[in-house]
């Protein structure tokens, strides 16, 4: 019987797997844009403990291995930025980045009141462009940041629940 993957809020002891993995989950991004000084690639140990404490930082685990991570935050006009959402490569195409995507975005509408979502992407990332599109984001700019990157903002607005319906007897 294999293990299930959990998702769950990352703690201290998480940091070094979280960083290790960021960095792994990035070297096809920076290759692909001819640039290994991108910010993931360069984070310290003392930066993510940094983001750990004032943000909403989930992992996946499968059993004690971290296997995935994202986070979010709340600016206070209520816009919930998400970003280093990061799957392992040999757990990529089962879903996992979406689960994780949808966790961080709950847990950012119920314990920071986000009004909406924001994430970018890089646009030549067209599986990460389908992966947002498929969870109801759309795009709302380009910027570019250098001349072989521009990058590709999308957003959605938090889904209000429908009230309970009764059922007349």
């Amino acid at each position: 019987m294999g293990m299930s993957v959990t998702i769950e809020p990352a703690t201290e002891r998480d940091v070094e797997q979280i960083l290790k993995l960021q960095y792994l989950c990035y070297q096809s991004e920076a290759e692909l844009y001819g640039d290994y000084g991108i910010e993931p690639l360069t984070q310290s140990l003392d930066e993510l403990r940094a983001e750990l404490a004032e943000s909403c930082v989930l992992v996946a685990r499968l059993g004690a291995e971290v296997v995935g991570s994202v986070r979010g935050t709340v600016e206070a006009d209520g816009t919930a930025p998400i970003g280093r959402l990061i799957v392992h490569p040999r757990m990529q195409r089962h879903g996992l980045g979406g689960r994780l995507l949808v966790a961080v975005e709950r847990r950012l509408a119920a314990e920071r009141s986000a009004a909406r979502y924001r994430l970018s992407t890089g646009q030549r990332g067209a599986a990460n462009q389908r992966l947002y599109r498929r969870l109801g984001y759309a795009p709302v700019s380009v910027e570019q940041i250098s001349r072989h990157l521009s990058l590709v903002t999308m957003e959605k607005p938090v889904a209000v629940p429908e009230p309970e319906r009764t059922v007349a007897a």
